[in-house]
């Protein structure tokens, strides 16, 4: 690895990048990437044991063993890659296997998987409309959803966060007038952990003529019957036109996938950029997922068990004057406005061996800088009393 300060040329056509680096440093906002040496709510190191609330392993099933002897087992009988597109030759029994279950668990009819969450959004978005369409977007939806949005080139109508009459006023001042209109939210928003109001967005969608696509990372494993996320909790599958996920947060892996209509999988099948031409998920990680599938299965409250522990943590914090917005999950962000306060806060929970994360610009508005807590059920109740209590005296003045 080159280190910043070593002695390495800088081209004279990367004069342009120092910079919007200073810019940057100046503006609080320089982003690094730090190695830990585990990965989950726990990370034991040099004979400490940190909280980590900075990651996505919602129901600690990362080191689940029986994850990863699945894991292992589909290690030893396909290798350790696809070694091919789906329509090549890399398609496994497995993968179809997922998809299958998947769709059961989503109450779908089919499934499709992808190799990432944000390579769904650009995989299937740029398919659904094109540059002649319209997108009604929630202004705080996923970056990889606002990417689909652009590759697709349809003009982007933003409303406001988790509103309905927004969106109502924005349909009917954009009509149709023989164009396609796709409607994206989030059912769960991953920076501020509040739910979207998806029976009157389902309802606007179907007055309207328009498509839904829903965005189910952060609820999928913790909402729903065994998981299965909000948009099956409330029964509105038949009513949402494709559901989105990934396997990288409560099932403790890595990949993507949608949910969605026979007919809509296999025209995707046919123009999907992010779907044909790259090599499919790898065998370890599908056998992984139907793992955790297997887990939400027998044991389906995992979610419910997390989602009580958060509801106590944020009356905590709510108790002592701290600002968790409008969160309903175990995503509990604290305001605090100032880059560098939150960066300051970070840094000083981190030297007690609590890991959060300081989320600024772009990822969250101007001037919403936050801690970002992410509860995971590796965290135990004395876990989130010291927790708590750290939090509390470092962000209160």
């Amino acid at each position: 690895m080159i280190s910043p300060h070593s002695s390495y040329p800088i081209h004279v056509n990367e004069n342009w990048i120092q910079p919007h680096l200073n810019q940057a440093a100046a503006n609080n906002l320089t982003r690094t990437a730090t190695p830990y040496p585990q990965t989950g709510g726990i990370i034991q190191a040099n004979g400490k044991r940190i909280l980590n609330f900075s990651g996505n392993d919602y129901l600690n099933l990362a080191h689940h063993p029986h994850l990863i002897d699945r894991a292992r087992t589909a290690l030893e009988q396909y290798g350790t890659g696809a070694t091919a597109s789906r329509l090549v030759s890399g398609t496994l029994p497995l993968h179809e296997e997922l998809e299958n279950r998947l769709a059961q668990n989503k109450a779908y009819p089919t499934a499709l998987l992808y190799g990432s969450g944000y390579l769904t959004s650009l995989g299937t978005i740029p398919h659904l409309v094109n540059r002649h369409d319209l997108i009604f977007a929630d202004r705080l939806i996923h970056a990889c959803m606002i990417d689909g949005a652009q590759l697709a080139r349809a003009q982007l109508i933003r409303f406001q966060h988790n509103d309905p009459t927004d969106l109502h006023r924005r349909l009917q001042q954009h009509p149709a007038n023989g164009h396609k209109r796709l409607i994206l939210v989030e059912s769960l928003y991953s920076m501020d952990g509040d739910l979207a109001p998806l029976p009157e967005i389902t309802q606007l969608a179907a007055e309207h003529n328009a498509m839904l696509m829903v965005d189910e990372a952060h609820a999928t494993g913790i909402f729903g019957p065994h998981g299965a996320g909000r948009v099956h909790q409330l029964n509105l599958s038949s009513q949402t036109t494709l559901t989105m996920g990934t396997l990288s947060k409560a099932y403790g892996g890595y990949g993507g996938y949608i949910a969605c209509s026979p007919l809509l999988r296999d025209y995707l099948i046919q123009t999907s950029r992010s779907f044909i031409y790259t090599t499919a998920p790898p065998p370890a990680q599908l056998a992984a997922a139907l793992a955790a599938l297997d887990l939400l299965q027998q044991t389906p409250n995992l979610g419910t068990q997390l989602l009580q522990r958060a509801h106590q943590f944020r009356q905590h914090l709510q108790q002592a004057g701290l600002n968790t917005l409008q969160s309903e999950s175990q995503i509990i962000p604290i305001i605090i406005g100032d880059n560098q306060r939150a960066l300051s806060i970070a840094n000083a929970l981190k030297k007690q061996d609590i890991l959060v994360s300081a989320i600024r610009p772009p990822t969250v508005p101007e001037g919403t800088a936050r801690l970002r807590i992410s509860l995971t059920l590796a965290h135990t109740e004395a876990d989130l009393d010291r927790a708590a209590t750290a939090l509390i005296n470092a962000c209160t003045p």
